[in-house]
């Protein structure tokens, strides 16, 4: 059985997506931190890229829900 997708379902479920990537964000910049100052310095930017990846993630999932306002 499938669940019928709706606007406001596939609203929550980017809402979801994003609350998620940003929380792994916090997390990803901590960790980052914590490699540098050990001294793994190209595994603390490999990290931060990997920061980045995902806040671009973000801007396209933002994207998609604001689109979703504009198709009626």
């Amino acid at each position: 059985m499938t669940e019928e997708l709706s606007h406001d379902n596939l609203s929550h479920l980017i809402e979801h997506w994003i609350e998620h990537n940003e929380s792994h964000v916090e997390t990803f910049k901590e960790w980052a931190q914590k490699a540098k100052k050990d001294g793994f310095l190209e595994a603390s930017e490999d990290i931060l890229e990997a920061v980045s990846k995902i806040e671009e993630a973000n801007e396209y999932l933002n994207k998609a829900k604001e689109g979703l306002f504009h198709i009626h």
